[in-house]
């Protein structure tokens, strides 16, 4: 599933070339990826309308349109598990599982999602239970401590409950429990307030670097499967994108990077965790 870096390395393409181009048709192919906004309220809304910005909040994507005479308002757009959004030749053909579609002139806007577990909708509610976003000024130990300080639950699930941290995904709550020392299996409130300070740090940390990697990478969705991970992990031939910077993740019984002891994998919550026993028993 794309987390915050994926997002935010989306957000920094389609913004400039989604700025300023009108939409003048708007093609539901599968009703389902709007709900619960319906398609007539779809077409109403959008066509004629300008986009303004793109930008982004956890992982969700916030496009801000202005329609003629009158105000502008903010569509929302989830990538769910599979789903990819990109810009294309009006003349060129529609992916399998194009989920909607707007007509630009010369380009289209494709939302295509081959599970359909994606969201491109008016409804805005989602944003409203997400918790403090991690690259956001003012986050550090003391907010994430206040977040989960109470919870007995493990602290690598907790870290992906996005009414407490939004943005977080598997991939980058391994790397992060991993950068900073601290067993997934400990319980939130075990943590003391330097290790939330540690580990607030970590998470900022991985998240940036694994953004800088991404967003140099022109993304391309018509190719091959080593080049559609590119969106995923910002590699590319000949350069080294966050993929390989990898320490824990999709790494079990390879060897640590610090101690050298086999990473062990484990499921919590119905997740893959990967760590390091002998460094993280913190």
């Amino acid at each position: 599933m794309p987390e915050l870096p994926e997002v935010e390395v989306l957000t920094r393409h389609l913004d400039p070339a989604l700025r300023g181009k009108t939409i003048r048709a708007v093609n539901i192919h599968r009703a389902k990826s709007t709900r619960p906004t319906s398609t007539r309220a779809m077409r109403a809304k959008l066509v004629g309308a300008k986009f303004i910005s793109v930008s982004r909040r956890a992982k969700y994507l916030l496009f801000q349109l202005k329609p003629p005479r009158r105000d502008s308002f903010t569509l929302l757009g989830h990538l769910g598990m599979t789903g990819r959004m990109y810009v294309q030749p009006a003349n060129a053909s529609l992916p399998k599982h194009a989920a909607v579609t707007f007509g630009l002139g010369r380009r289209t806007f494709v939302f295509e999602d081959t599970r359909y577990f994606g969201r491109l909708t008016l409804d805005l509610s989602p944003l409203d239970a997400l918790g403090p976003e991690p690259l956001g000024d003012d986050f550090d130990g003391t907010v994430l401590h206040a977040a989960l300080r109470h919870s007995a639950q493990a602290i690598k699930p907790k870290l992906l409950d996005q009414k407490m941290l939004a943005g977080v995904g598997n991939i980058y709550a391994s790397e992060a429990l991993w950068r900073a020392r601290i067993s997934p299996r400990k319980a939130a409130r075990r943590l003391t307030r330097g290790q939330y300070a540690a580990l607030a740090a970590s998470i900022r940390e991985v998240l940036a670097e694994a953004i800088a990697c991404g967003s140099t990478v022109p993304l391309d969705f018509a190719g091959t499967a080593r080049r559609d991970r590119l969106f995923y992990y910002g590699s590319a031939t000949g350069t080294q994108g966050f993929e390989e910077r990898l320490r824990v993740y999709n790494r079990a019984d390879e060897p640590c990077d610090r101690c050298a002891t086999p990473i062990r994998k484990i499921t919590q919550a119905a997740r893959s965790t990967y760590y390091c026993p002998q460094c993280q028993r913190g």
